[in-house]
C-alpha cells in the first residue's frame, strides 16, 4: 500500500488535511489513531465517520507488516518481517534507538558478497510498508534514527523512500540528519536528494577505490568511478552539512589490503568524511571470509594515523547468523536461524576513532 491510497481513504471519511497528520503523527509515534484528539477545543474533533471507522482503520495500518520472529544479539535485534502479501523483510534494531529498514524485497544490484541480491529483485516495499517497519521498531524501542540501509537499493525505490523519508521528518519528529539514506551510487541520488523538504543523510557503498574491482564486486551498480562518487558525495555533503559516511565491507583478501588503505587517503583526505569499517558477516553460502579481528584494528589504526575519521561497526547480525538477507533465506528454504553466540570483537580502542576533518 501506498501512503496516498491511506491519505484518500481518510479523506473519503470526511477528513480535513489536519485529521490526517494528526492522524499519521500519532501512527508513526506508535500511539492509538486518536491520541491527541480529545475534547480540547472544538477544531480537534475526528469526523464521526472517522471515529466509527478507527478500529477498521487500526486493522488496516497493523495488517502492513507483522513481526514473524525476532533475533536478539550483540549488536541489536533483528526482525524478520512479513508484509501483508507474505513476502519478508529484515529490519534491524540498532543500539543506540536506531532502526535500519528495508527498501526492497530482493535487490536488484547483486552485490557478489550479499545474500539479499542472491535472487535478484522481487518487488518495490511501499512506503507504508516502510514507514510500518518504523512502527514495528518503534513499538520495541525509543527511536530517534532511522537507517534505510537494508534489504534493497533506497535509489531503485526512490519515490517511495523519499515519501516515507518526508513523513518520518515532518509527522514523524525525527531530525533530518538521523535519517539516513544509503545508496551503491546512484547520480539520481544526488540530482534529486538536495531538493527535498527533508534532505536526510548519505551514506555510500565504497568498499573499494578499485574502478575495475567495483564493478566485479557490485556488478549492475551505476558505472561511476569511486573518485567521481566521491567528489559528488562531498558536493551533497557541503550542501547539507551532514558527512558523508562511506560503506566499507571488508572482505579478506579482497578488499582489506594496504594498497585499498592508501586509496581510501587519497580519496578521503580532506573530506567531509567518516570511513565506517564493517567486517564481513560470513555464510556458508557464499566464499567470501571476514578479516581477523587483529587486521581489522590495525586497518583501522592505519586510517587513523593518516587523518581519515574511521569506525569499525560490526555487521548487524553476526553472532545469530543473521547478516542482511541471511534471515530472510533461512525462512523461505525453511531453516532454523542459529541461537545466539559470542564472537570475538575487535579492539574497544579500534570501534571509533576521529581524525582529519
Amino acid at each position: 500500500m501506498q501512503l496516498a491510497e491511506f491519505r484518500e481513504h481518510l479523506r473519503t471519511l470526511g477528513a480535513k488535511p489536519a485529521h490526517e497528520e494528526r492522524m499519521l503523527r500519532a501512527w508513526l509515534q506508535a500511539r492509538p489513531l486518536d491520541s491527541g484528539t480529545r475534547r480540547q477545543a472544538a477544531e480537534n474533533f475526528l469526523p464521526l465517520a472517522i471515529r466509527d471507522a478507527l478500529p477498521a482503520l487500526t486493522g488496516q495500518l497493523a495488517a502492513l507488516a507483522r513481526v514473524v520472529s525476532e533475533h536478539p544479539g550483540d549488536d541489536g535485534t533483528r526482525l524478520l518481517v512479513e508484509l501483508a502479501d507474505s513476502q519478508t523483510v529484515e529490519s534491524v534494531l540498532l543500539p543506540r534507538d536506531g532502526v535500519c529498514i528495508s527498501t526492497q524485497i530482493g535487490c536488484a544490484v547483486g552485490c557478489t558478497f550479499c545474500m539479499t541480491g542472491r535472487d535478484g529483485l522481487l518487488r518495490q516495499v511501499g512506503s507504508a510498508e516502510m514507514l510500518a517497519q518504523v512502527v514495528l521498531a518503534r513499538q520495541r524501542q525509543p527511536l530517534r534514527r532511522v537507517v534505510f540501509m537494508g534489504m534493497g537499493e533506497p535509489s531503485h525505490n526512490l519515490d517511495n523512500v523519499l515519501e516515507a523519508i518526508d513523513l518520518l521528518g515532518t509527522a514523524g519528529g525525527f531530525g533530518h540528519k538521523n535519517l539516513v539514506f544509503s545508496t551503491v551510487g546512484d547520480p539520481r541520488v544526488f540530482e534529486r536528494l538536495p531538493q527535498q523538504r527533508v534532505v536526510p543523510a548519505l551514506a555510500l557503498s565504497l568498499h573499494t577505490t578499485d574502478g575495475e574491482l567495483r564493478a566485479r564486486l557490485l556488478p549492475k551498480a551505476p558505472r561511476m568511478a569511486p573518485e567521481e562518487l566521491v567528489e559528488l558525495a562531498e558536493i551533497y555533503a557541503r550542501q547539507t552539512g551532514y558527512p558523508i559516511q562511506y560503506q566499507w565491507t571488508l572482505l579478506a583478501g579482497v578488499n582489506d589490503s594496504v594498497e585499498e588503505m592508501d586509496g581510501i587517503v587519497r580519496l578521503l583526505a580532506g573530506k567531509y568524511a567518516i570511513m565506517n569499517l564493517i567486517p564481513y558477516n560470513t555464510t556458508a553460502a557464499l566464499d567470501f571470509q571476514r578479516p581477523a579481528n587483529d587486521r581489522v584494528t590495525e586497518l583501522a589504526h592505519y586510517l587513523h594515523a593518516r587523518g581519515i575519521r574511521v569506525t569499525v561497526r560490526r555487521s548487524a547480525g553476526q553472532d545469530v547468523d543473521g547478516g542482511c538477507g541471511q534471515l530472510r533465506a533461512r525462512s523461505r528454504d525453511g531453516s532454523p536461524v542459529a541461537p545466539p553466540r559470542r564472537r570475538s570483537r575487535p579492539s574497544a580502542d579500534a570501534v571509533e576513532m576521529t581524525g582529519g576533518k
